[in-house]
């Protein structure tokens, strides 16, 4: 726990700085991490599966430098992906005496669950009140990890699910989405005491993100989980003393991410 706490006061800090800075240093570090969690994937899967790393780096960066263009012009994402799935399906055939289809299925998953899913913490930033607003996918994620972890502690007795998180108990994940729900709610009243949003229903919107964020936040970690357990190792990485890779710490904002993202999309356009 100590080791844990010492990480987070070193990583919480840069984490601010990043997503209040916003614009390229956001887009920068968005992109680093990305290919960290990316290497940390695919040596994950390493010992009986090749992924073919370099062409997943190629595609995490070119599609974070030309993000905007590829998620708000019509049919460049599809073209993006297209394209993306050709390259590896021609490496499949020139290289089809040392490699296999898996190779290729998990490079392009890769790049999905890490890239895609990540890259939603700077959209969210970018958009409209982003600034106000991507916080919420971290007072979701861990607020519902912290939440979870002193519940369960203290009061669980359920296991969740024990053949993929022997300590995960259906107390603690109670305890994590009222967490998040509070945290959320809170952040959004002072948000509308201090800086209305106009046109935004800013409390239903951060009641939205806690409750949805927290319960997709809870299957993003076992989701990552569930790799850890078929690939046989215990952390994606070691980046972070106590809290072990980048996948390992963002499991979960992995995937409440875009669910912050969309939740904000959506409500913003209809109001």
């Amino acid at each position: 726990m100590k080791t844990r706490i010492i990480s987070a006061l070193v990583a919480l800090p840069l984490l601010i700085i990043f997503i209040v800075l916003g614009n390229m240093p956001l887009k920068i570090a968005i992109t680093v991490l990305t290919c960290i969690g990316l290497y940390e994937l695919y040596r994950a899967f390493s010992g009986f599966i090749k992924p073919v790393h370099y062409i997943g780096f190629a595609g995490a960066v070119i599609y974070m430098a030309f993000i905007e263009k590829i998620i708000y012009t019509a049919s460049l994402l599809n073209v993006f992906i297209a394209v993306f799935l050709l390259v590896i399906l021609v490496y499949v055939v020139i290289a089809h005496e040392s490699g296999n289809t898996m190779d290729a299925i998990v490079t392009f998953f890769g790049f999905f669950y890490v890239c895609f899913l990540l890259s939603h913490v700077y959209l969210t930033r970018q958009y409209i009140h982003g600034a106000m607003l991507v916080w919420l996918i971290f007072l979701s994620a861990f607020g519902c990890d912290t939440g979870a972890y002193f519940t369960g502690m203290a009061f669980g007795k359920h296991k969740l699910i024990p053949q993929l998180s022997p300590k995960k108990t259906i107390e603690g994940s109670i305890g994590g989405i009222v967490t998040a729900i509070v945290a959320c709610v809170i952040y959004g009243i002072i948000v509308e005491h201090y800086n209305e949003l106009a046109g935004v229903d800013t409390v239903m919107l951060c009641f939205l993100a806690g409750l949805i964020g927290s319960i997709i936040s809870q299957i993003g970690d076992l989701a990552a989980s569930a790799m850890k357990r078929y690939t046989g190792i215990k952390d994606f990485g070691k980046i972070m003393p106590g809290h072990g890779g980048v996948l390992d710490r963002f499991d979960s904002v992995i995937l409440t991410a875009p669910t912050v993202y969309y939740i904000m999309f959506y409500l913003i356009k209809i109001s």
